[in-house]
This record gives C-alpha cells, structure tokens and sequence, in this order.
C-alpha cells in the first residue's frame, strides 16, 4: 500500500480509512461498519463512531452513535469489537437519514452514553 505511511501506521489511522470498517460484537457476529466518527473539538478526541445497521439496499438504514471508549480494533478480524449483543443494539439510542440529531445536546449526550453505561471518552 503505497500511502500507507501517510493514512495508517500502527497506532494511527486516518478518519476516512475508519469510515467503512466492519463491527462485530465479542461473539464474531457483524453488526455494522463505521459510517462516520464524530470528533470533539476542544480535546481533538474521537467522541463517538457512528456506525450504520441494518437496512437492505441502502433504505431503512440506521445510525448508532457508538462512544468511542467501547470499540476496540482487533488486528486478526481487520476491524472493531463491541461488547454488545445485538437485542442491546437495536435498543439503542439511533437516527435515520430522515431524522436529525441533536448533536451538542447535552440530553442527547447523556442518553447515548447511560445507555452504554459509559462516561465520555474525551474527558
């Protein structure tokens, strides 16, 4: 991979190579890809993954804003484990592309991250 020095070395990635990379949950099941990640300003932290599930050529899709202190990338399965099942999942907080959310909403924050039961990984 010729620009591979200039997008991903082993301890950093690149915004847009996270973009697309598969989700599973602990027991090897997909559960989704990274659509986006949201990046808090101040701290230049990863805030969120958002991750699109479900759906079925390309409608009805849903996005769950996943804190970014759940995922971790796993080398072997070249992409990123949760430890959730996927009942939890599609309880979760989420959006379409036919909502907005609330992003900077403190309410929307708290909700996302008590779901989880997680503090935020920027702080």
């Amino acid at each position: 991979m010729a620009d591979m020095g200039s997008r991903e070395t082993s301890t950093l990635i690149a915004a847009d190579k996270v973009e697309g990379t598969a989700v599973y949950n602990t027991q090897g099941e997909s559960l989704g890809t990274i659509h986006n990640v949201m990046i808090e300003k101040r701290s230049g932290k990863v805030a969120y993954a958002i991750m699109s599930f479900g759906g079925f050529l390309g409608m009805g899709k849903e996005y769950h804003p996943l804190p970014w202190n759940l995922l971790k990338y796993d080398t072997d399965r070249g992409g990123y484990v949760v430890n959730l099942d996927k009942r939890k999942l599609e309880g979760a907080p989420h959006y379409s592309d036919e909502q907005s959310v609330a992003w900077g909403d403190a309410a929307w924050d708290r909700k996302v991250h008590d779901y989880y039961g997680v503090g935020r990984s920027w702080e």
